[in-house]
């Protein structure tokens, strides 16, 4: 079945296939971007993407998906859609940093921001990184709960450059976009397999970045412990 403008609709049959909630989820955002994208092209998919980079709960992953599907139907080319995947990224959470650099708390006591930059998330981000430091901004590109109070509270602390987030987001990006656009093009004429390669998918990133969170957990306490030691020592010889 081929989207054809704003009639487009997900198969019943593909609706009965997925049982699970997140897939649910992921399902009926596809459901509803597909006919905007379809209709409006590489904008749609760059706002949309800009809109995630703020913290909407709008899942990256399928709205990245969704870009590579309509080029994989014919309506973008897909490398385009991979440039333009990569520019709203980019661009939505550089918008995060240089705002939490420039405005810092003034943006964050607003009531609007508050709703999506929740204290809980944004004092979870903080913690994160005074631990684990540059790296946190790698790893949040794959948490969509704390990739924008992460971002942002890299840019307010002012002890992030620019260029070191641009470089640990890029690389991520590198690494996320191409993934989900790309599984997109290739799914675009079976949606079941495409839709449970991107579950699979999901699972692995969190298996991923468990491991990696165990390793910087260790990381960090070798380092604690070596301070400790160090002090002690110190201590003792005075």
């Amino acid at each position: 079945m081929l989207y054809t403008g704003a009639q487009a609709a997900v198969p019943l049959h593909f609706a009965r296939g997925f049982s699970s909630g997140q897939t649910l989820k992921s399902m009926e955002v596809f459901e509803f971007l597909m006919p905007i994208f379809t209709q409006y092209g590489y904008l749609a998919v760059f706002v949309m993407l800009l809109i995630c980079g703020f913290g909407v709960p709008i899942p990256e992953d399928v709205t990245l998906v969704t870009g590579g599907v309509i080029a994989g139907l014919g309506h973008a080319d897909v490398h385009t859609m991979f440039a333009v995947g990569m520019a709203g990224v980019m661009v939505g959470d550089g918008l995060m940093f240089t705002l939490g650099r420039l405005y810092g708390e003034r943006i964050a006591k607003l009531p609007g921001f508050r709703k999506v930059l929740t204290p809980a998330r944004f004092a979870s981000a903080q913690e994160a990184f005074e631990k684990y430091g540059k790296w946190v901004m790698f790893v949040a590109r794959f948490l969509p709960g704390l990739r924008t109070p992460v971002f942002f509270s890299a840019g307010m602390s002012r002890r992030v450059s620019f260029s070191t987030w641009f470089f640990m987001d890029g690389f991520a990006a590198l690494i996320s976009v191409p993934i989900w656009v790309y599984l997109g093009y290739f799914g675009a004429q079976n949606w079941d397999w495409m839709f449970g390669v991107l579950r699979q998918f999901q699972h692995g990133i969190f298996a991923l970045l468990g491991i990696g969170l165990v390793w910087l957990v260790l990381r960090w306490w070798r380092k604690r412990q070596a301070t400790l030691a160090a002090t002690k020592a110190s201590g003792d010889a005075s």
